[in-house]
């Protein structure tokens, strides 16, 4: 399904803001049940969008570690759906991906929420809203925005 035009940042962090206390479960997006980094944004796309743009394939907990080199699959996979935009300073509704060791992929998605702030699903924990401290930062390889009209942010 095509973004409807519609749609703004704004509503993105509101729909994504919905979700905060849903447990972390890998590969789950259901909200208030379960869901995982990636679970939380097909989730938030769905109730913003309707059917997600790809089905996402399963995936274990190290397969960021397993990627073939020089791939990057969920900034690949983002990039196909979304549109990328400098890592500089992310507004509220843009996607963020995270690399945690320079040699491998992007391995953990976000959104940001606010100037400076994000929610994300995080093993061991809940969907929660968080600071996006000067290590988050350091580790912020991509930063993709939805294909929408409207500063609504």
């Amino acid at each position: 399904m095509t973004p409807e035009t519609g749609m703004t940042p704004g509503t993105i962090v509101l729909l994504a803001r919905g979700w905060i206390g849903t447990p972390y479960r890998h590969q789950a997006s259901l909200k208030g049940v379960g869901c995982d980094c990636l679970g939380l944004l097909r989730g938030v796309w769905r109730e913003a969008f309707g059917s997600e743009p790809e089905a996402a394939p399963a995936y274990g907990a190290s397969w960021a570690e397993s990627a073939p080199p020089g791939t990057d699959p969920l900034a690949e996979a983002a990039g196909r759906h979304l549109v990328p935009v400098a890592r500089a300073e992310p507004r509220a509704g843009d996607v963020l991906l995270f690399r945690f060791r320079a040699h491998l992929p992007a391995r953990h998605c976000a959104l940001a929420s606010g100037a400076g702030t994000m929610i994300h699903a995080h093993d061991g924990a809940v969907v929660t809203e968080v600071a996006l401290t000067g290590w988050w930062r350091r580790h912020l390889a991509h930063v993709f925005r939805f294909p929408i009209s409207g500063d609504g942010g």
